[in-house]
């Protein structure tokens, strides 16, 4: 009787590819130097595998044990750790509310070195979300380079393009927000020679005219109203500017900035003179998850732009009635600049309610060139306000957003380098205390990081895979095709 020769082929495959094998180990007391850095994380069960490497090029080849606290082992070796995507996710399952003990050993020279344990906890709260949005571009200034909206499965590494500018180089692409992480209902907006609105709605997709005499500006920073027929934007004439020492790079600032709110139905566009002060900066809205509410910031306006780093936003309120479109009669004001000294930007509510995320620095609201950025929590619940520390670094952090559960959030930080910004996760609990922070995952870690010449911009999640035609979209954009909008002003 012959011997299979498949299991000897598989046997042989497998020696190889955990070849070569540790010997006469040494022990190191410290952690690993890995890259990214998964030590002590706490990571959702449904998440991608978290692939890693040793930090140094030195390092010639590594072993990785990861044991699950419950029950279930995974073993790789190589260059890197390189786990396959059902162990992984078999493991997590198995250790859902627990933790993982990762077990590293690293070849340097001749040298096989064991370094101390460290663990990975598996949280019982899933993500609820399928994966998430994002905007690539490079960092350019004079003019709109390569960049596009991308979507990506959180449980793998699959990347797909919803739509970018390879063909039209002059299209600056940007914006894309959906209606609480669900595809069904989004918006994006287009500038450049083909600038346009983009809204999704309803299983269609309608291209409003970019610009609006009457305000002035285009429609951006776009936020939904719950029940999808509304939209919040500001409208903003924004300018920039570039340093010539130390450490900062460049200021965008606006000289003129309102916020309104889009009647998706009827075509309107709904201001309101008191949101809408001669003297002062409106920007950024957001709705509350009931809708019932539009938050905002607001700064007094300055002398631009010698006194651009005067400027200081404040985070307000004001009622909304979906009923009517109309908003209430008094502006509240929740975190005062003049009482902080600092500036608030990019409000996002928790969806159950409880928070208010934002970012604070110290001047402006282009959170992103600045490195003393934070992000905060506002308890809405006892009005207390508090710096992120668990998350935040001594780079910029900004551009966040929340899972429909409010357990997770993501952020961009520039903390890997100080020039790019990458995404990073974390959860919270109800008590509002979050966990350590990690790197969006890759399949190539290292390489991935190095070869990247884009930064990921205004991510959000999204409950669901998005289909789009891009062909058919760009087709439309670079046509003359608009549905118009007019203009009512309520007060």
């Amino acid at each position: 009787m012959k011997t299979p020769l498949l299991p000897t082929l598989l046997l042989i495959l497998t020696a190889a590819a955990c070849t070569p094998t540790p010997h006469d180990v040494t022990t190191d007391e410290s952690y690993p130097d890995i890259f990214p850095d998964y030590i002590g994380v706490t990571v959702p069960a449904d998440i991608a595998p978290l692939n890693f490497e040793m930090a140094s090029d030195s390092i010639e080849a590594i072993d990785v044990t990861v044991k699950g606290a419950r029950k279930g082992q995974i073993h790789v070796c190589g260059e890197y750790a390189d786990f396959d995507i059902d162990q992984w996710h078999g493991l997590l399952k198995a250790n859902r509310g627990d933790s993982l003990a990762v077990s590293v050993i690293a070849k340097c020279g001749e040298r096989w070195i064991q370094y101390r344990e460290f663990g990975i906890y598996v949280s019982d709260t899933p993500l609820d979300e399928w994966g998430i949005t994002y905007r690539r571009i490079a960092p350019t200034y004079e003019h709109f380079g390569p960049m596009g909206i991308y979507q990506r499965c959180l449980s793998d590494f699959e990347e797909s393009t919803l739509i970018d500018n390879h063909h039209n180089e002059g299209m600056c692409i940007n914006c894309h927000t959906a209606n609480r992480t669900t595809p069904d209902t989004y918006v994006f907006h287009v500038r450049g020679k083909n600038g346009a609105t983009v809204v999704h709605r309803m299983g269609q997709d309608e291209l409003l005219v970019a610009r609006n005499d009457s305000l002035g500006g285009s429609m951006v920073y776009p936020y939904w109203h719950p029940g999808g027929r509304f939209c919040a934007f500001s409208t903003n004439k924004t300018s920039q500017m570039f340093h010539t020492a130390g450490n900062k790079r460049t200021e965008v600032y606006d000289s003129q900035s309102d916020i309104f709110v889009y009647d998706t139905e009827r075509h309107e566009l709904l201001t309101d003179t008191l949101v809408m002060q001669t003297y002062w900066a409106e920007n950024t809205p957001v709705f509350s998850p009931d809708g019932k509410w539009l938050y905002f910031t607001t700064a007094r306006r300055q002398v631009y732009p010698t006194d651009y780093d005067k400027e200081r936003y404040s985070l307000c309120r004001i009622s909304f009635d979906a009923l009517t479109g109309r908003l209430g009669d008094q502006v509240d004001t929740l975190v005062s600049a003049y009482a902080t000294g600092k500036s608030v930007t990019w409000p996002r509510p928790s969806y159950d309610g409880r928070y208010v995320m934002y970012t604070q620095a110290d001047y402006g609201y282009f959170s992103i060139w600045h490195q003393e950025s934070d992000l905060w929590l506002l308890d809405l619940e006892t009005g207390d306000t508090r710096p992120i520390n668990e998350v935040n670094s001594d780079k910029a952090e900004s551009l966040h957003n929340w899972t429909t559960n409010g357990r997770w959030f993501l952020f961009t930080s520039r903390r890997g380098d100080g020039v790019y910004t990458r995404i990073y996760l974390a959860s919270i609990d109800t008590q509002g205390r979050a966990t350590k922070p990690f790197l969006l995952p890759q399949r190539h870690p290292k390489s991935y990081d190095r070869t990247s010449l884009f930064s990921f911009n205004t991510p959000d999640f999204s409950s669901t895979r998005i289909e789009t035609d891009m062909k058919s979209m760009l087709k439309r954009i670079t046509s003359d095709e608009r549905t118009p909008t007019h203009t009512i002003v309520k007060r």
